[in-house]
């Protein structure tokens, strides 16, 4: 099966999914795997290892469910808001941490990431531990009714096509391919006249912008906008899920993000154990998987074409 008619039979998935699933968990499923994906384009593709991207997630989930809520902003302005909002942090954010290499590229991001954090527990519109909540979905161009479930997961579910979209985009261009000289030899890509740190803070500025529009996306299909995700825990456990899906690969953010999320929904039972079980996960899926579930996948399909 070629990659076209994989990406076919998946979208013909994800069509016929709410009609067998549960629309609010599938929903929360395709809001990370997009955020996921955001931080993989920035990180698998870019080499760049941000601790602090969940202060973009977390930012424009609370400027949408703002914006949707006192505003009364229509969901689409009130979604490309959240993420304008989180480009312009991204490239503010972007221009200090590119001057930066390996672990304090990731500090840097750590640190303004929870300057974020706190800017957000004592800004009065976030309303700190109580967040926004019944955020209205409204309607789509004045003609859907978002508040029904279905018609709000094809809503999600076209957000993140295009969010997926242009990151395949990005990856396949002349840009794209750039990038991941940068990542596998910074130094040979400066000797070749690239203005690396140029390329790098596009780069995460499109990552920031990609993972607010998940964030905000996210705001408006579940409801609500809290601390949890702008906090440090969150930039963790995007790193998980696209450490255990395959990082520099395409699928991997989507399959390690549905992995996590249906783990948190389904083990839900287990109390504080849920955490316990995600890292025995991780560190088994470390030890058998080292590029990751789909990482791995693709490495013995070309081991056995070439055989």
């Amino acid at each position: 099966m070629n990659k076209k008619t994989l990406y076919l039979v998946l979208v013909a998935a994800a069509i016929a999914a709410p009609f067998i699933g549960y629309p609010i968990f599938l929903m929360t499923c395709l809001c990370f795997a997009l955020f996921a994906c955001a931080f993989n384009l920035l990180i698998g593709f870019t080499g760049l290892l941000s601790f602090g991207h969940a202060m973009f997630f977390g930012f424009a989930a609370y400027v949408c469910a703002h914006a949707a809520k006192v505003w009364g902003w229509t969901p689409e302005l009130s979604i490309l808001f959240g993420t304008g909002c989180t480009a312009v942090i991204g490239y503010l954010v972007g221009w200090l941490a590119v001057r930066r290499q390996g672990i304090y590229f990731a500090m840097v991001t750590l640190a303004l990431s929870q300057m974020v954090y706190f800017f957000c527990v004592q800004a009065p519109f976030t309303y700190a531990e109580d967040g926004i909540q019944s955020i209205p979905r409204g309607k789509f161009l004045g003609l859907i009714d978002l508040n029904n479930d279905t018609a709000m997961y094809f809503f999600v579910l076209a957000i993140f096509i295009g969010g997926f979209w242009l990151i395949y985009r990005i990856i396949h261009s002349p840009f794209g391919q750039v990038l991941k000289s940068i990542r596998e030899n910074e130094p040979r890509a400066i000797s070749l006249g690239y203005d690396v740190d140029k390329y790098k803070l596009v780069a995460f500025v499109l990552s920031s912008a990609i993972a607010g529009l998940a964030g905000a996306t996210k705001s408006l299909a579940l409801g609500i906008a809290t601390l949890t995700d702008v906090g440090w825990q969150m930039s963790g456990e995007v790193v998980l899920m696209t450490l255990l899906g395959g990082m520099g690969t395409i699928l991997g953010p989507v399959v390690g993000a549905t992995t996590i999320i249906t783990m948190q929904n389904y083990l839900s039972g287990f109390g504080s154990w849920v955490t316990v079980i995600m890292g025995v996960t991780f560190v088994v899926c470390v030890l058998l998987f080292r590029r990751g579930i789909v990482g791995e996948i693709e490495h013995r399909l070309g081991k056995t074409s070439s055989n």
